[in-house]
């Protein structure tokens, strides 16, 4: 018999299976008639009522008589509005008029023009929230046909969902093509007419205004692109403003666009202005950049002399180069000249006055094994050399600001002789490090050395004329006086440190003054010292931070077009690049034209420049589009020339910082990074890190970066020790201490215990109450002149064996820029102390949350002054006094509260 063929097999199961499926079927349907069945037999009395009187209603509208219509209309318009004043669950109208959305439509569209089809078209509008086609957007083409009005008697939901179709409607309509009449079609070139959606966003945004749904006004208005309407509100007031203004500045941090993020920044100072509120109107101003704004906001504040002053210490906070004509004390008070007495009030509070010498910050005895190990066959003349330079710089870095020491301050001290040639540089510059902020006896200390015969200790002590005066502007400018001399000195150590010191003293200035005297410097090509070009163009960037200056720019891009290969493989080369780099800081879409001309520069260090203007360019904007240019820069494999992706890596970090989830997601590709690219960008690794977290030390960034310590490239570890300093920066944090204490007591190498020792100098800053982080004013502001000194310190250490290992390591003193004191500290209106009751905690983000949320948690009831860490924020605890700022940071100004009354003391009983 033959076999039958596959195509005749009948697979019993499968016919079993495809009958059980028709059965299942019929029993479903049949389940589901059922059960519709059983729940209109298990209505209520009161909905069976309301379902019939509904289903009246809808055959009624198809009736010949316009007022048995209107009569039915007004029936349907009735029970839906009562229903849907709220929405905890989908209302029983809706429900039950699903069914009768086709005949309602249907009814519509045959139904001539007249009042009564306006009425349905509203109702048509509501019911399509929940039955409208996905996509079709029936909500919003009802709504257009029927009436304007009352939009908010339909509820929340309702004006929810017609918001959201209009930004759709708006894009789609923007993005439209149109059809040609050779049959294709092309973009629309003109701007659609958007009349209709414009009326219909007039009357939606101040409803969500009124109605506590600030945000979704914000993004209505953000989708149409008209963001402007928001300063013509009447609906905003002294209740809501700070609500709508904060939604602003935190979707500022999300706008990829420069021109959307300006005009975003412009509605919120606006908005800050109309109501009065110049301290918060300045902090945009200067988020913005605009020295005009800036000028109009403290003219606006000439009426109230206690809040001007307040907005001075935010200006000399920023360093921001501005200057009130006849108003002397307010301009002292720009120029930080009461720094150094406030600084020293907080050291006496806390009691660390006393001075601490390195080994009070080596702890060596708790070691086994003590300070620096030398093998047999090591010169201990050059370790000794070595190790005093670094006992230099921690005895700088820990007692900055002091005013006292007990290596370089004591009469009979003999320290500057033990440290050889550049060492004995940083030795006397040191000086300037130790009396930081006080200019007066600063300069008296220096001015005996400046008058030696040794060019090293004469070149220390004019860097520390620059380092003394750090960010502090006074009306006698005794820099201005002294530095150019040495400028013009005959030996190139002295013209060095005379750069450096201008950049240092004058960081933010913008003045015209001291570009005369460093643009010819860094001009000269004929037999050119490349570490004065260097300085000097490093100096003139960190001078106009930010300001586009044209001038410093031509110069800058100029000398980089003329230097021969040999001048760009310098060491130094790199900060000519960072200089124009710092010209562009934060300025985004303005470096474009700039970065076309450094793009001609045909030698690696061309692409290097690229790479460091655009990524200052956009530096804390947290631009996605940027940080992928830079990623896809880290993924070519090159073995040569690759200088540039570790500037790649550092500009990650440098643009996604100050923005929590951008941070996150570049720790994550740092991760990658590590893993899987090449050494010079594992090398970036550890300091861009570093950057991302600088002078906050994350458990966890901390633990990664203790991993890196133990790396098998020496590079990659000593980068990673500078990051833990750098992490850890003026906070004395004991887990960063005890990590850095341990490296040191494992050194073989004496390069490595230098590294080490610098870190633990950064660690121990002004003893513990000096940071480095640019950001302030509750995380709002990046100070550019503060990461121009972050960023000079973290370039270095890209090449860190010929500069801070080799006779360079006096590049570390710029970062006295980025040096602040993270105190608060409360003065009365005399700018005397007043200390009181403060509460600090964890920052908490209150953006977009109902009511008045708690804007700290975990936190600590402290008399002020107390030390603030980057991610804390601090409130007054008691109700006695007024603060002059919303942010309690840095000098805060006090007034006594007229409406505080003392709680009653009971009497005690007898």
């Amino acid at each position: 018999m033959p076999a039958p063929k596959p195509s005749e097999v009948v697979d019993p199961a499968k016919e079993k299976g495809e009958e059980g499926d028709e059965k299942a079927g019929e029993k479903k349907n049949g389940k589901a008639g059922k059960k519709e069945e059983e729940e209109e037999d298990e209505l209520s009395p009161e909905d069976r009522a309301l379902l019939e009187g509904l289903e009246l209603a809808v055959t009624r509208t198809s009736d010949p008589s316009a007022d048995v219509v209107k009569m039915a209309l007004e029936h349907l318009r009735t029970e839906i509005r009562t229903s849907t004043s709220s929405m905890t669950s989908v209302p029983k109208p809706l429900k039950f008029l699903r069914p009768h959305y086709p005949t309602l439509t249907a009814c519509y569209e045959g139904m001539a023009d007249s009042e009564v089809r306006l009425e349905l078209a509203d109702i048509l509008s509501v019911l399509a929230m929940t039955m409208g086609a996905p996509g079709a957007r029936e909500t919003l083409k009802y709504k257009l046909k029927g009436n304007r009005s009352e939009l908010g008697s339909w509820g929340h939901e309702y004006i929810r969902a017609l918001s959201g179709e209009v930004g759709e409607e708006y894009n789609a309509r923007l993005t439209a093509e149109v059809k040609t009449p050779a049959g294709g079609s092309e973009a629309m070139d003109v701007t659609p007419d958007n009349t209709d959606l414009m009326g219909l966003v007039d009357d939606i945004v101040p409803f969500h205004v009124k109605h506590n749904a600030e945000a979704e006004a914000v993004d209505l208005l953000i989708e149409v692109q008209q963001l402007k309407k928001l300063t013509a509100i009447d609906a905003i007031d002294e209740n809501n403003f700070e609500r709508i203004c904060l939604y602003l500045l935190r979707s500022a941090d999300f706008m990829s666009d420069p021109d959307d993020l300006q005009e975003m920044l412009t509605v919120c100072y606006a908005l800050y202005l109309a109501q009065k509120a110049l301290g918060d109107a300045l902090r945009v101003a200067l988020r913005i950049g605009d020295m005009e704004k800036v000028k109009e906001t403290m003219d606006a504040a000439a009426d109230d002399a206690l809040l001007k002053k307040q907005m001075g210490l935010t200006l000399a906070r920023h360093r921001v180069n501005f200057e009130e004509e006849e108003d002397d004390d307010l301009n002292e008070i720009i120029g930080n000249n009461k720094l150094s007495e406030h600084f020293l009030h907080l050291a006496r509070d806390l009691d660390v006055m006393e001075p601490k010498t390195p080994e009070d910050i080596y702890k060596s005895h708790l070691g086994d094994t003590g300070g620096f190990i030398r093998r047999r066959d090591t010169n201990t003349q050059v370790d000794s050399a070595r190790s005093n330079l670094a006992n230099t710089f921690v005895n700088a870095f820990v007692n900055a600001g002091f005013g006292k020491d007990k290596l370089m301050t004591p009469e009979d001290s003999e320290w500057l002789y033990k440290n050889k040639e550049h060492g004995m540089m940083s030795a006397a510059a040191s000086l300037g490090m130790i009396f930081l902020w006080d200019l007066e006896e600063g300069l008296v200390q220096l001015d005996k050395f400046l008058y030696t015969a040794e060019d090293h200790i004469k070149a220390g002590a004019v860097l520390g004329i620059g380092i003394v005066g750090s960010g502090i502007r006074n009306e006698s400018d005794p820099q201005i006086a002294l530095l150019p001399e040495h400028l013009e000195s005959d030996k190139p150590i002295i013209k060095c440190a005379a750069c450096a010191a201008f950049g240092i003293a004058y960081a933010g200035s913008a003045r015209e003054d001291v570009m005369e005297y460093l643009v010819p410097v860094v001009a000269e090509t004929e037999n050119a010292d490349m570490t004065q070009v260097g300085l000097a163009a490093l100096s003139l960037g960190q001078v106009f931070v930010g300001t586009c200056n044209e001038e410093a720019a031509g110069a800058l891009i100029q000398r980089l077009m003329e230097s021969s290969d040999a001048e760009l493989d310098h060491p130094m080369a790199r900060f000519l690049c960072l200089g124009l780099g710092l010209l562009f800081f934060g300025k985004m879409e303005k470096c474009e034209g700039m970065l076309e001309a450094v793009k001609t520069v045909e030698h690696k260090m061309g692409q290097y420049a690229a790479m460091t203007l655009e990524s200052c360019a956009y530096a804390g904007t947290g631009n996605v589009l940027k940080v992928q240019q830079l990623l896809h820069a880290c993924t070519e494999h090159l073995e040569e020339n690759a200088e540039h992706q570790s500037v790649a890596v550092i500009g990650i970090a440098l643009i996604t910082m100050g923005e929590d989830v951008g941070t996150e997601m570049a720790v994550r590709a740092f991760d990658h990074l590590l893993h899987y690219c090449e050494l010079p960008i594992r090398r970036a690794v550890p300091l861009a890190l570093a950057l991302l977290y600088v002078s906050n030390p994350d458990y966890s960034v901390v633990d990664s970066m203790s991993r890196l310590t133990h790396d098998n490239d020496p590079e990659v570890a000593q980068g990673a020790i500078i990051g833990l300093g750098l992490l850890g920066a003026g906070t004395n944090n004991s887990r960063v201490a005890g990590l850095l204490r341990s490296l040191a007591e494992h050194s073989r190498e004496p390069t490595q215990t230098f590294v080490v020792r610098i870190a633990q100098g950064f660690l121990h800053m002004g003893k513990g109450l000096i940071g480095v982080n640019p950001f302030h004013s509750d995380r709002l502001l990046l100070s550019g002149v503060g990461m121009g000194g972050v960023l000079t310190v973290l370039h270095a250490c890209l090449d860190m064996k010929n500069t801070l290992l080799d006779k360079l390591h006096y590049i570390l003193y710029y970062i006295t820029s980025a040096m602040n004191p993270r105190m608060l500290i409360t003065v009365d209106e005399e700018f005397e102390p007043l200390p009181v009751s403060v509460r600090v905690g964890q920052a908490v983000e209150t953006v977009g949350q109902a009511g008045r949320p708690k804007t700290i948690s975990g936190f600590q009831t402290h008399t002020t002054p107390v030390l603030l860490t980057a991610v804390e924020r601090a409130e007054l605890a008691a109700e006695e006094y007024l603060a002059t700022s919303r942010q309690l940071e840095g000098i805060v100004i006090l007034t006594k509260n007229p409406d505080w009354q003392p709680e009653p003391v009971e009497e005690k009983k007898k």
